[in-house]
């Protein structure tokens, strides 16, 4: 059991630092537009100081402490270490990788950090071991008011990107790919990363939360 646990950790924390490092190659390619998330983030950043990472992991605390209200449940380890871990990740990639001096690059950073972020996104999910804040949101949204995830995800990025690009973030065509096609990568990638941890840790059955 040790053993099964220890895989499906690597693979979690693994899938965090492959999303959050596909993620700033995108915010480096801000030209061409970040996720709707970063358009907050940054307009934040911008405007109040501090740091992208820290501004992603306030706005995860705010929605963390919003929807453990609302399903008065304490939100589980998963939940926090993703949003923790995912803003001091941001911004140790941010400082350590070059900026984009054209908007080719800029076009070659965003592009590669879409595929790169989608598969860490399927990394991250593969164990079931907690879903993030803003995940965490989507499913409340869903649970509370019905619907699908597609139109809560979609309804909550619309919003979150339009306060953000109100306070000066960086919205642009690059946002609405993001939107419409990291979906694709991480359903791609998500069954591929299920499949190798089902293949390390030598269990055919289905992998239930265990906390």
């Amino acid at each position: 059991m040790r053993r099964v646990y220890s895989w499906r950790w690597a693979f979690f924390v693994m899938g965090l630092i492959v999303m959050t490092l596909g993620f700033t190659m995108v915010i480096k390619s801000a030209n061409v537009g970040t996720s709707a998330w970063d358009v907050l983030h940054i307009a934040l950043f911008e405007n109040f100081g501090l740091s992208i990472g820290s501004w992603n992991i306030i706005t995860g605390l705010l929605i963390v402490g919003f929807t453990a209200i609302m399903v008065k449940s304490f939100p589980k380890i998963g939940t926090w270490l993703n949003m923790i871990l995912c803003g001091v990740l941001i911004d140790f990639y941010y400082w350590i990788l070059p900026n984009a001096s054209s908007m080719t690059f800029q076009i070659i950073y965003f592009l590669l950090g879409l595929l790169v972020l989608g598969f860490g996104c399927g990394m991250y999910i593969a164990p079931n071991l907690g879903a993030g804040p803003r995940d965490t949101l989507m499913m409340w949204i869903v649970e509370r008011f019905g619907g699908s995830i597609k139109v809560a995800r979609m309804s909550i990025e619309l919003a979150v990107a339009l306060i953000g690009w109100f306070l000066g973030g960086p919205l642009g065509v690059g946002t609405v790919i993001i939107a419409v096609f990291s979906g694709y990568v991480v359903q791609f990638s998500l069954p591929y990363c299920r499949k190798m941890l089902m293949k390390a840790i030598g269990d055919v059955e289905e992998m239930k939360p265990f906390f």
